[in-house]
Parts: structure tokens; C-alpha cells; sequence
């Protein structure tokens, strides 16, 4: 997960994911070393944290991890 200090999102989205069940979360502050902002940015278009990735497959951010858990898809992606 891409993610900075002081992001109300990338807290939500890290609640979520342990309410879940993930143990282990790789995140990568973008606020912290600027190539990694850069490598987010070529990855997924976006310029805005969280930038969430399960399994190598991009989610997109908060709303959008949200949105696979209210539809009940986010479950089966931790598998």
C-alpha cells in the first residue's frame, strides 16, 4: 500500500484490511522518499493515497477497497 503519515484513508483502508484478517502490510510512504511517489504515479495513473495492491492486482484507494468488502469480493482477494 502506498500511504503517507497523515492520511485519514490510509488508516481506514489499514483498519479494514486487519479487521480482515492481514497480518502484514507493506507500506510504502510516499511522503517519505519521492521515488516512491514517482513508482506509484507509473503504476497506477493516480496521484492520491491510499494505492492499494492485493496480490499484485491494483484495488485503487479506500472507497474502492470499501466498495469489494460492502460487495463481499474483498474476501475472496485475501485468500
Amino acid at each position: 500500500m502506498y500511504t503517507t503519515a497523515r492520511c485519514p484513508y490510509c488508516l481506514m483502508a489499514e483498519q479494514l484490511l486487519v479487521r480482515k484478517g492481514v497480518t502484514s502490510i507493506c507500506k510504502m510512504r510516499v511522503d517519505l522518499e519521492p521515488d516512491k511517489f514517482q513508482e506509484m504515479i507509473a503504476k497506477t495513473g493516480r496521484r492520491t493515497v491510499p494505492q492499494i495492491f492485493i496480490g499484485g492486482f491494483h484495488i485503487g484507494g479506500f472507497q474502492e477497497l470499501a466498495a469489494l468488502d460492502r460487495e463481499g469480493r474483498l474476501d475472496e482477494l485475501l485468500q
